[in-house]
């Protein structure tokens, strides 16, 4: 792995705002992001990777491949939540092992992106719906999330447990309306008249995922010591877990595609975890699920992971 790459990446200043964050609580800083406010750029970040992924769907021309492709996606994104969760719960509570598992059956954009300049390092791509793929992974792991959360709560609770209101509970969430419904209406809606906000959903994205993360980083580092005392567990899924995942996922996906850029996406999109859509949605939705331990777990430990060691075996598997 280019160690340039590797460098890059671990000064994104997204990443260094999580840091800072952090550092705060541990100086006993008294910064802090106002409620409202986080709770605005949570719906705010939903809002844009729904609609941005909406306007990808609506430029691609549908064939067998690209519908094979889509469908591989959603199902990897629904499987390995419910496959996750159950090991989770060996030491987590039901929240936490909701959120975590949510956290690894979504995406994250930023390993995404890095994926594509890995491929370009080695002279070869990936087609240009594999970013289509990308966006409608983001909702089926938070859809599956929230039902085992409600599952498994009534389970707790003694309540008798009813399939329909689970499921229409999770399709109905807040978080899950926005960002399915950004897609829809980014799809539906006119390239030209898509320009009009173009700036809010872009140029401003990343400013916003700064101060989004910078809180997260709060969150996490007034509750660092809870991560810490869950021992070696969480260090080893955030490791081992993503790998596995990546690992099956460059070989079953030469069922769906040929395509060896293609296929490498798929394999990053299985191992990575998502650090921005699951966490605002999980902040709205499940808010007693600590971000303290899925957070550092797919930010500090997956990411460096599957950039350093991951995108050289998913590689040489494809190969």
């Amino acid at each position: 792995m280019n160690l340039s790459l590797l460098a890059e990446n671990l000064t994104n200043p997204a990443l260094l705002f999580f840091i800072l964050g952090i550092t705060a609580v541990l100086i006993k800083s008294d910064l802090e992001i106002p409620s409202n406010s986080s709770r605005f750029i949570s719906l705010y970040l939903l809002f844009a990777i729904g609609f941005k992924g909406g306007q990808e769907l609506s430029h691609e021309h549908m064939n067998a491949e690209i519908l094979w492709s889509m469908g591989f996606g959603l199902l990897l994104s629904a499987l390995i939540p419910l496959a996750t969760y159950f090991l989770l719960r060996l030491k987590l509570n039901v929240s936490d092992a909701a959120a975590t598992a949510a956290a690894y059956g979504s995406v994250s954009a930023v390993t995404f992106v890095t994926a594509i300049t890995f491929l370009e390092f080695h002279k070869m791509n990936s087609s240009g719906h594999m970013v289509a793929v990308m966006a409608l992974m983001e909702s089926p792991a938070i859809i599956v999330g929230l039902m085992l959360l409600s599952i498994f709560r009534k389970e707790q609770g003694n309540t008798k447990f009813e399939l329909g209101s689970v499921l229409k509970h999770a399709l109905t969430n807040g978080s899950v309306v926005l960002i399915l419904g950004s897609l829809f209406i980014g799809f539906l809606a006119d390239a030209k008249q898509a320009e009009g906000i173009k700036p809010f959903t872009n140029e401003l994205f990343k400013g916003f995922l700064a101060i989004f993360l910078l809180d997260m980083g709060i969150s996490s580092g007034k509750k660092l010591k809870s991560f810490f005392s869950y021992g070696w567990f969480p260090i080893a899924f955030a490791i081992l877990i993503p790998l596995v995942n990546g690992i099956i996922t460059a070989y079953a996906s030469g069922w769906v595609t040929s395509e060896p850029g293609n296929r490498f996406i798929f394999a990053v999109l299985a191992a990575s975890a998502s650090y921005i859509a699951v966490p605002a949605a999980m902040k709205i939705s499940a808010p007693e699920a600590n971000p303290g331990l899925f957070l550092p777990m797919a930010l500090a430990i997956t990411f460096p992971m599957n950039i350093t060691i991951g995108f050289p075996i998913y590689f040489s598997i494809i190969q």
